[in-house]
C-alpha cells in the first residue's frame, strides 16, 4: 500500500493487512531498524488475527525502498545510518500518515526503534486512541514528551541496551504510564531473533491487547 507522508509529501510503501473477521480497529506497527522483514510481517499478521486492520510502513523507503535484512552488525550500522538520516519529524509524518489512512479507533504498537517512535507519536501525533511500546531505547531522551493518550511500555530485565536506570528515569518523569518488566533480554517479541521468549511475548501482548479494548471502550484515560 503506497502512502504520502504529511511531513514532506514523500510517497512510501507500508505493509497492509485486515482482519478475516470483526474489526477491532486499526494499528500502526512500527519496525525496528532492519527494516520491515518477515518476522514484522508475521506480527503485523498476528494483530490482524486478533482484528485489527495493520499498516507497518517502510520508515527507510527515503533511503532504500524496501528495506529489510537479517540482523547482522553490518546491518545494524547501516540501520542506524537511515535512522539518522529519515530523522524522527519526517518519520513522525509517515506515522501520521498512517493514522490517517486507518478508520479509528487508532492504535500504535512498535518494536526498539518502533517503540520509541511509539512514545513520540503518543505525543506529538493526532487520532491514536492507545498505544505500546516495546523496548524503545530513545524514549529516554525523549522524557520532555508527555504522551497525550494512554500507552504502556514493555522492556526486557535483562536487557543491557535499557538499563535500570534509564527506566526509572521514565518512571520519574512520567510515573503514570505503566511500565511492565520481563524475565527477557532486549527482543524478546520477535520470534525470529535469538532473544525471543514465548511467555513474556505471549503476556506483554495479552497486556497490549487488552490496553487497546479498554481504550476504545473509553475505560483508560491519561
Amino acid at each position: 500500500m503506497k502512502l504520502k507522508s504529511k511531513a514532506d509529501g514523500f510517497e512510501f510503501e507500508a505493509y497492509h493487512v485486515e482482519p478475516a473477521d470483526a474489526r477491532r480497529g486499526g494499528l500502526v506497527l512500527i519496525q525496528e531498524i532492519f527494516g520491515v522483514t518477515p518476522g514484522i510481517k508475521r506480527l503485523a499478521d498476528g494483530f490482524a488475527e486478533a482484528g485489527y486492520e495493520v499498516l507497518a510502513p517502510h520508515m527507510f523507503d527515503r533511503c532504500e525502498p524496501g528495506y529489510s535484512v537479517e540482523r547482522r552488525p553490518e546491518a545494524f550500522a547501516k540501520g542506524v545510518e537511515y535512522l539518522q538520516k529519515v530523522g524522527f519529524e519526517r518519520a513522525l509524518g509517515d506515522v501520521q500518515a498512517c493514522i490517517d489512512a486507518l478508520e479509528p479507533p487508532v492504535f500504535m504498537t512498535g518494536f526498539c526503534y518502533g517503540g520509541s517512535l511509539s512514545w513520540l507519536a503518543a505525543s506529538r501525533c493526532t487520532g491514536l486512541t492507545a498505544a505500546a511500546a516495546y523496548y524503545g531505547g530513545s524514549i529516554k531522551d525523549f522524557l520532555a514528551d508527555t504522551p497525550k493518550i494512554p500507552i504502556i511500555l514493555h522492556f526486557g530485565k535483562r536487557d543491557t541496551h535499557i538499563t535500570e536506570e534509564h527506566r526509572a528515569a521514565i518512571a520519574d518523569a512520567h510515573p503514570d504510564v505503566p511500565i511492565y518488566l520481563y524475565d527477557a533480554d532486549h527482543g524478546f517479541y520477535s520470534d525470529d531473533r535469538p532473544d525471543y521468549r514465548v511467555e513474556p511475548a505471549a503476556l506483554s501482548k495479552l497486556r497490549t491487547l487488552q490496553l487497546f479494548h479498554q481504550a476504545a471502550s473509553g475505560k483508560v484515560e491519561v
